[in-house]
């Protein structure tokens, strides 16, 4: 993802409320449209994100004339929902089989691995990877609280030790902190977060019943079973793709100057990155198993349903991000920036807004504070070791992380999981079911005890 610049709004007067209708509006629809009225939402969902997107680009850009806001926004999109198809489609065709039934205890195992994987190939990644195994390991005893435990682990906390994990780390690294810094420092939170959680899950998995015990055919079945190998794997070969995609992330024309760029009002805007993670996408759907495809029940309803919602969430975000940014930015506000306070504010802002510029919004504000310029990777690089300033970045880093697993939105890989579960039969709980049932019941408890350690650990 490209950089969201922290200061995007200040010279220039925020945003009115009217401006942040749209977004407010398309959030509330997200929830309520599903379950109020399901038909005419599943009908309309396209139209009406993708609508307010385009009314919210053409004032930016025909009203306000801020092209420059609309244009780093709409490129910020394209590269978000290309890196997302890619992943989507390697995915897809990893087939993955565990020949033996899921009881807690594996369950567990197998959130783990996520955990670690996530923090290795990117939550995304991770995700798409590892959510059809999940739920065929599960089978007949599939419940929403696995899936949303999935989303917990694999699609958020298990990405916070290292820059690849999740996009404002892997920002951070780009601005100059160390690659091993967050291996390093947020160890802790991360053992904490993914601990606490895998413990919270475990308790939870062991109160649901197994199924009803097998029918003669089905023992039958269930025998002739036996004898197969610990698992199946197809599609070990399209692993060489999801490495081209990951390693086009770091093809960003900020650091690497002499890639070609688009000149477009007065950005230089990517377009190497996403052409070759475009294309490793397409080589590996060509070159996929049609078992592996018909096994995972592949098609592109998912993702096309997040890159239409996120078009509308992107674009009409842009006045909440520029109210945020007025607000942070207030001197009486930046005064009050400490740990505990930067790991609330971050963490809130990214469970509803994009966590990339949250991120990099309070890293400036505190590089700002201590009279570091951040557009200097050597000043960012010292504000990550130096004692005094070290727990800020520690606790920016934990909230744009951690948090995003407190909504739907508040992490890219969240929807596109849900989709994928609901595709696969998974009854899931609404947006605010999703939140009042499960994130504040279990989640923020454990987001509570990880501040009680950056305060005073």
């Amino acid at each position: 993802m490209t950089l969201y610049p922290f200061l995007l709004a200040v010279g220039t007067s925020p945003p009115t409320w009217p401006l942040l209708l749209p977004f407010f509006g398309l959030l509330g629809l997200i929830a309520a449209g599903p379950l109020l009225f399901p038909h005419f939402w599943e009908r309309w969902y396209a139209r009406i994100a993708v609508g307010l997107g385009l009314l919210m680009l053409g004032y930016y850009g025909l009203v306000r004339h801020n092209w420059h806001t609309a244009v780093e926004t709409l490129a910020e999109y394209i590269s978000f929902v290309v890196l997302l198809t890619a992943l989507f489609v390697v995915g897809g065709t990893l087939y993955l089989n565990i020949n033996v039934a899921g009881t807690p205890g594996r369950n567990v195992l197998l959130l783990a691995a996520g955990a670690v994987l996530a923090s290795v190939v990117g939550t995304t990644g991770a995700s798409l990877m590892l959510i059809r195994p999940f739920i065929r390991l599960n089978d007949q005893r599939i419940r929403p609280y696995h899936i949303v435990f999935f989303i917990f682990v694999v699609s958020n906390a298990g990405g916070l030790l290292t820059p690849l994990g999740d996009p404002p780390l892997f920002i951070g690294y780009l601005r100059g902190v160390p690659f091993f810094w967050t291996t390093q420092h947020l160890l802790t939170p991360w053992l904490l977060a993914n601990g606490l959680l895998l413990v919270l899950f475990w308790l939870l998995d062991r109160r649901t019943a197994y199924p009803a015990p097998l029918s003669r055919s089905e023992q039958r079945r269930a025998h002739s079973k036996k004898g197969l190998p610990l698992y199946d794997f197809n599609g070990r070969y399209n692993l060489l793709w999801l490495l081209l995609v990951l390693g086009a992330v770091f093809l960003n024309p900020s650091q690497l100057p002499w890639l070609p760029t688009l000149p477009v009002a007065g950005l230089k805007i990517s377009f190497v990155r996403e052409a070759i993670q475009l294309l490793a996408a397409w080589g590996c759907y060509r070159m996929a198993h049609p078992k592996a495809l018909a096994a995972n029940h592949f098609t592109f309803g998912p993702i096309r349903e997040v890159a239409f919602l996120f078009f509308g969430i992107f674009l009409t975000m842009m006045p909440a991000l520029q109210t945020a940014a007025h607000v942070a930015a207030d001197p009486a506000v930046a005064s009050r920036l400490t740990p505990a306070a930067l790991y609330w504010l971050t963490g809130m802002l990214s469970a509803f807004l994009d966590n990339a510029p949250t991120y990099t919004s309070f890293l400036g504000l505190s590089l700002a504070g201590h009279q570091l310029d951040f557009a200097q990777p050597s000043a960012v690089q010292q504000f990550a070791t130096n004692a005094a300033t070290l727990p800020l970045l520690r606790a920016i880093s934990s909230g744009a992380v951690l948090f995003g697993a407190l909504t739907y939105i508040g992490n890219g890989p969240n929807f596109l999981v849900r989709a994928i579960a609901e595709k696969e039969g998974v009854p899931m709980p609404s947006f605010f079911g999703y939140i009042g049932r499960y994130a504040l019941l279990y989640l923020v408890p454990v987001l509570g005890i990880v501040s009680g350690w950056l305060l005073w650990g």
